[in-house]
């Protein structure tokens, strides 16, 4: 048995467990996949604590809806598609905020970004490729911020989490085909954004 086919198998008698009222199973499919939903949600937001809350909302929505799980696809799949719409959400209430408020959030996000610690690997870099390194996760997190949601959450889900074709669209309830699209037309503008910005930082 494959290391993935065994993570299924393992994750469906936790839920089978969970389903009859088992908070320890459950328990453990959170430790299992905490760091996944809290990775997504902060690629969608750019915002750690906003992240946070968004996780805890998934894993709680999660356990309301257990029974509506039908094992049709993978749990960390169907976990997934839960956390995108918390983020949808979130993010919609954040943009009514900033309408209502006459508030910022890109200004708050590039200041929570920022101000996120980096962990460099070993090799002690120097201050100025700290500052390069922050100004590349700026520039990425603002273009990441100007694309369209839906493009948004095929990049997340293939290229910074590495899912199949077939699992973000089952996460997002779309075609193999549109996750293509979206996905290409995403890569596109995050290409351009970047360049754009690097064109005006070279000015």
């Amino acid at each position: 048995m494959t290391v993935d086919r065994q993570i299924m198998t393992d994750d469906s008698r936790l839920v089978a467990e969970c389903k009859n009222g088992n908070t320890a199973a459950f328990e453990s499919l959170v430790n299992r996949y905490q760091r996944l939903i809290l990775n997504i949600a902060f690629r969608m937001t750019g915002n750690h604590e906003e992240a946070c809350d968004i996780s805890q909302e998934t894993f709680l929505a999660a356990w309301r809806k257990l029974s509506d799980f039908r094992g049709e696809a993978r749990f960390s799949t169907w976990l997934t598609a839960i956390v995108i719409n918390q983020s949808r959400n979130r993010l919609q209430q954040l943009r009514k905020a900033v309408q209502q408020d006459a508030y910022s959030l890109n200004d708050d996000t590039r200041v929570d970004f920022g101000l996120m610690p980096f962990d460099p690997p070993c090799g002690n870099p120097s201050a100025l490729d700290l500052l390069e390194e922050a100004e590349l996760r700026r520039i990425l997190h603002e273009c990441m911020d100007k694309l369209p949601v839906e493009f948004r959450e095929v990049l997340v889900l293939r290229d910074m989490q590495d899912f199949s074709y077939q699992d973000v669209g089952q996460a997002l309830g779309i075609k193999d085909g549109t996750v293509k699209s979206r996905l290409f037309r995403a890569r596109d503008g995050i290409k351009d954004c970047i360049k754009g910005a690097a064109g005006i930082a070279q000015n």
